[in-house]
């Protein structure tokens, strides 16, 4: 049975200030919740409409009251934020190595997309500003259907983060002034920066970025959408620079 107490505990968990003081977030579903078990993840609660030794066996009633879910998914499970979240990416492991960074993303559906677009297509670290949305939320979990469970997400100045990079380190960013992506040379390391849905990439990351990308409209009516969600647009950065190998 589960108490009020539980459930206004889990429901506490949809606000990003009960989450940082508790270092806590919310899973559901098997997929979602097995692939962070098997990356390693600690629940410190799980509860579960069927039979499991990891977990409190509960009714389909008493899930529905802790799911954030609209049809829940027969498991929901409270896992610890791992404190790498809140730790500065180390500067020396860059080299070599291709990684995404987020400027203000702020949509959850958004930022739960581009983190299981990066684990699609291989690339194991993103680092997000303090301005993008938080990727422990339950909208953002749900939205990576278990791709957060291999994918590190680190939040940090990323004014800083770029600064810091080694001498001549490829910062690529897709702009409205930036070259056509599919006649551009692309390096096999880098940090792809894609920027906030209404604004872009902020002026001062912006300043930033050594490698301007453009993805071209191919519509060539003019009547044509002003531009790209960033989740797509992140798919198709991330599928050229692949592609190239």
């Amino acid at each position: 049975m589960i108490s009020r107490n539980t459930v206004k505990f889990v429901k506490s968990l949809e606000l990003k200030k009960n989450r940082k003081r508790e270092r806590l977030f919310v899973a559901e579903g098997p997929k979602v919740v097995g692939d962070l078990l098997s990356a390693g993840f600690r629940p410190r609660d799980v509860f579960s409409v069927t039979d499991r030794p990891d977990a409190t066996l509960v009714s389909a009633e008493e899930l529905a009251r802790i799911s954030f879910l609209q049809h829940p998914q027969e498991v929901l499970a409270l896992f610890e934020i791992p404190d790498s979240s809140q730790q500065p990416l180390a500067i020396e492991s860059v080299q070599g190595r291709l990684l995404l960074a987020l400027d203000g993303v702020q949509d959850p559906g958004n930022v739960g997309t581009i983190i299981r677009i990066a684990d699609w297509f291989g690339i194991d670290t993103i680092v997000c500003s303090m301005e993008t949305a938080d990727a422990y939320s339950p909208k953002v979990v749900q939205a990576t259907m278990g791709s957060i469970a291999h994918v590190h997400i680190i939040y940090s100045s990323l004014l800083e983060f770029l600064q810091n990079l080694p001498a001549g380190f490829p910062v690529y960013g897709t702009l409205l002034d930036g070259s056509d992506i599919y006649r551009q040379p692309l390096s096999a390391e880098g940090v792809i920066v894609m920027g906030n849905e209404g604004n872009g990439i902020s002026e001062a990351v912006r300043s930033m970025v050594s490698r301007r990308l453009l993805i071209p409209n191919f519509n060539s009516s003019g009547n044509t959408a002003e531009s790209l969600n960033v989740a797509i647009a992140t798919a198709v950065v991330c599928s050229e620079f692949r592609r190239r190998g």
